[in-house]
C-alpha cells in the first residue's frame, strides 16, 4: 500500500511538472537567462529550451516528427512554410494585452497578413564581420560583399574567411553581389550566383553557423559572413578579453537580407495558455529589450526603445536607417519545384 501511495505521488509530481513547463524550441543564445528567471518566477512555471541554428534544421525537425514544442521562434519564410503546413495554432490576441508595443512596421507582413499566427520577437541583418587591424594592413574594402567573392581580395585572405552554412542566406548574398533581388525566380541568375560561390570557395576556411563568432573574436579568422547580433557579440568578446585588435561589421552596399524572427505556437504543442503568458510577456518593453542589450539584436518594439543600450540602438547595422532599409529583402519561400533546383545546386556547392 505504501508503495502504491508513493508510485501515485510520483505520477502527480510528474503531471504537474509537465503541466507547469514551457517548451521552447529557439535559436542558440536567443534569450536571456535573467529574462527566462522573471518569467519563470512570475508564472510560477519552468521554461524547458531546444535550440536550432538554421530554420531548415528546425523545419526538418519538425517533418521529421518532432511534437511537444509550445513555441517556436521562425523566421518569416520560415512562418510561412509553417502557416502553409498547417502546422500552427492561431494566436488569441486577447490574451495578448501588449501587442501595441510592435512597431507597425513590423506588424502585418507578407508570411502572415494580419499577424493572426505570429508576433515578431527580434530581427538581424546578415552582413560581413570584420578584423578591423588586418583587413587595414591588408588594404581591403570593408563596404562590399566583394570582399568574400572575389578572388583579388580572398587571395589575401585565403583560410581566414567564413561563410554561413545555410543555402538561402550564402546564395542569397551572391544574387546581391550580382545585382539581382534573392525575391528573383529565374534560375539561370541562381546558376550564376552558384558558379559565383564555386570561384570563391576554395579561399574559405570553413562555412560556419555558429563557431565563426569565437573564430573571429579571437583572430583565428578575420573575415565571417554571418548574423549583426553574431558580429555584435564577436566585438564585445573581443574587447572583453582585450585582445589586441578590434571587430568591426558593415552592411554591403548592394544590399542584404533582413531577418524577423518571430514567436508561434506549434500545433504540437500543449500549454496554450502557458504560452500566450509567455508572448505577451515578452512583449513588456523591458524583457523585450533584454535581448538586444545581450547579443545586439535588432528590435521591433517602440516600448523596449527606452531600455536599449544607447550605443546599441544608435548602430545602423542593427537598426538601419530608411535609406538602407530600402536596400534589404527578406528571404522567402520558393515552390516545390524551385526548392528542388536550389537543393541540388547547394548540394554541387558542398561536395565539390
Amino acid at each position: 500500500m505504501r508503495f502504491l501511495c508513493l508510485l501515485l505521488m510520483m505520477l502527480a509530481c510528474a503531471v504537474a511538472n509537465a503541466r507547469d513547463t514551457l517548451y521552447l524550441y529557439n535559436w542558440n543564445n536567443y534569450i536571456a537567462d535573467e529574462t527566462l528567471r522573471r518569467f519563470e518566477a512570475r508564472c510560477a512555471c519552468r521554461v524547458k529550451q531546444d535550440y536550432y541554428s538554421d530554420n531548415e534544421e528546425m523545419l526538418a525537425k519538425l517533418e521529421a516528427g518532432a511534437t511537444g514544442y509550445d513555441i517556436l521562434v521562425p523566421t518569416g519564410n520560415a512562418v510561412e512554410t509553417l502557416i502553409r503546413q498547417h502546422a500552427l495554432l492561431p494566436l488569441d490576441k486577447e490574451a495578448l494585452g501588449h501587442l501595441a508595443n510592435i512597431k507597425p512596421a513590423f506588424l502585418n507582413l507578407w508570411y502572415d497578413p494580419g499577424n493572426r499566427y505570429s508576433v515578431p520577437y527580434a530581427y538581424s541583418v546578415t552582413l560581413i564581420g570584420y578584423n578591423v587591424d588586418k583587413l587595414r594592413q591588408l588594404g581591403l574594402p570593408t563596404d562590399s560583399w566583394a570582399l568574400i567573392f572575389e578572388p583579388r581580395y580572398l587571395q589575401k585572405l585565403k583560410g581566414k574567411v567564413t561563410v554561413l552554412n545555410s543555402q538561402r542566406e550564402l546564395m542569397g548574398a551572391a544574387m546581391k553581389y550580382l545585382g539581382y533581388s534573392i525575391q528573383d525566380r529565374d534560375m539561370r541568375k541562381w546558376e550564376q550566383a552558384k558558379q559565383l560561390i564555386l570561384r570563391a570557395k576554395p579561399y574559405w576556411a570553413a562555412f560556419s553557423n555558429s563557431t565563426y563568432i569565437k573564430d573571429l573574436a579571437i583572430g583565428n579568422i578575420w573575415v565571417a559572413h554571418g548574423y549583426s547580433n553574431d558580429m555584435f557579440r564577436a566585438r564585445e568578446d573581443a574587447r572583453a578579453a582585450r585582445r589586441p585588435f578590434a571587430i568591426g561589421y558593415f552592411t554591403p552596399r548592394e544590399g542584404a537580407v533582413l531577418a524577423v524572427d518571430n514567436m508561434v505556437l506549434h500545433r504540437g504543442g500543449r500549454q496554450g495558455a502557458l504560452a500566450h503568458r509567455f508572448i505577451d510577456f515578452m512583449l513588456e518593453g523591458e524583457n523585450s529589450a533584454s535581448l538586444a542589450n545581450m547579443i545586439g539584436a535588432g528590435n521591433p518594439n517602440r516600448d523596449a526603445a527606452r531600455f536599449i543600450r544607447h550605443d546599441i540602438a544608435s548602430d545602423p547595422n542593427i537598426f538601419p536607417d530608411a535609406a538602407m532599409l530600402q536596400r534589404l529583402e527578406m528571404i522567402r519561400d520558393m515552390e516545390p519545384r524551385e526548392r528542388r533546383i536550389l537543393g541540388r545546386m547547394w548540394t554541387e556547392i558542398k561536395v565539390k
